[in-house]
């Protein structure tokens, strides 16, 4: 079975800052690039707590677990990463044993757990084949049909809001935005793919300064699709003054392609972005993002799952998270 301490010498840190990690201390001074390995080496090693060894023997309840990304993108967004350990660390303090599934999954599987949580935006087809075998399904940063099903989502309507009503007061009309349409192949309703998006046309549009060139949909929140998205972005004519960017990882990359244009954030574009990943406050010039809590989300839908076995409810409930605004140095005002 393996240990922090087993960790800590695989990726060549102390145990302490191990243990940090994996209690998500968001205090703790360590590079993302760190803390990504350290959540996927302990992901590989099958890492369980000393706390969740010792409650072992009391797990009889099993809890399914679906999420709609693979691990290579989930390593590439600590926000998904950080809201799956969130489950699995609560699932561990309640004694219930997290079993994996996946849209190929026998429907033996799904019938047999408890419950499920489906972490991520999903087809049609496949919720109705988890539904068919498993009623009590909570969703997490996605709410397909509240009359059917628990969900926990981030606020992002009023988070885009405030994110562009600090754009606007900083003189900025010229906003641009990368995000929107996640071309995944599970999604198949382009209404359910991004409230940011729908944000930003409704904003931009109310203040009479929306402009089709100024926006750059990606397939995927990547750090090359950002870099791509800011390219196109920076060859406008008039190009934008402000860039609303869906997360931190894409704005690694436009921060790239900014800098290869021999532009200055914020003197020459003010950049604002989501989720707060750890590393954002150390990036140069200090990123400007929205704090999306992912651990709270993952917390949270655990809570739902307990409440909903417990108390056999007849309805359903949406749990909004809300998110905070965490200014930086990425943007700056302009005259208007």
């Amino acid at each position: 079975m393996a240990t922090i301490k087993d960790i800590a010498s695989i990726v060549g840190v102390s145990i302490s800052t191990v243990s940090r990690v994996l209690n998500f201390d968001d205090t703790l001074n360590v590079s993302n690039t760190t803390r990504e390995k350290i959540l996927k080496v302990a992901d590989e090693l099958d890492y369980i707590s000393t706390k969740s060894k010792k409650n072992k023997e009391k797990k009889t309840k099993n809890v399914g677990i679906i999420y709609w990304y693979d691990y290579e993108e989930e390593l590439g967004d600590p926000y998904y990463l950080t809201l799956r350990w969130a489950v699995e660390k609560r699932c561990n303090e309640y004694n219930l044993n997290l079993v994996r599934l996946n849209e190929n999954s026998m429907d033996s599987e799904i019938g047999d757990v408890i419950g499920i949580i489906a972490i991520g935006r999903f087809s049609e087809s496949i919720i109705e084949k988890l539904y068919m075998k498993n009623e009590n399904i909570i969703f997490v940063d996605y709410s397909p049909d509240e009359n059917r099903f628990d969900s926990v989502i981030p606020d992002l309507e009023k988070a885009t809001q405030t994110a562009l009503e600090y754009l606007y007061d900083l003189g900025h009309r010229k906003i641009g935005f990368i995000g929107g349409s996640e071309n995944n192949k599970k999604i198949v309703r382009e209404i359910d793919v991004d409230s940011r998006q729908n944000k930003y046309f409704e904003f931009m549009k109310s203040r009479d300064i929306f402009n089709e060139e100024y926006i750059h949909r990606v397939e995927k929140f990547t750090f090359k699709c950002g870099y791509e998205g800011a390219k196109k972005l920076l060859k406008c004519k008039d190009r934008p003054s402000a860039i609303l960017i869906g997360n931190d990882t894409m704005a690694v990359g436009a921060y790239k392609a900014i800098a290869e244009a021999n532009l200055k954030i914020p003197d020459d574009i003010s950049i604002v972005a989501f989720n707060d990943q750890p590393s954002a406050k150390y990036m140069i010039p200090s990123l400007t993002t929205i704090r999306i809590p992912s651990e709270y989300l993952g917390e949270a839908s655990v809570e739902l799952l307990i409440e909903n076995i417990s108390n056999n409810r007849e309805y359903n409930k949406k749990v909004v998270i809300p998110t905070q605004l965490k200014i930086r140095e990425s943007c700056v005002a302009i005259s208007k």
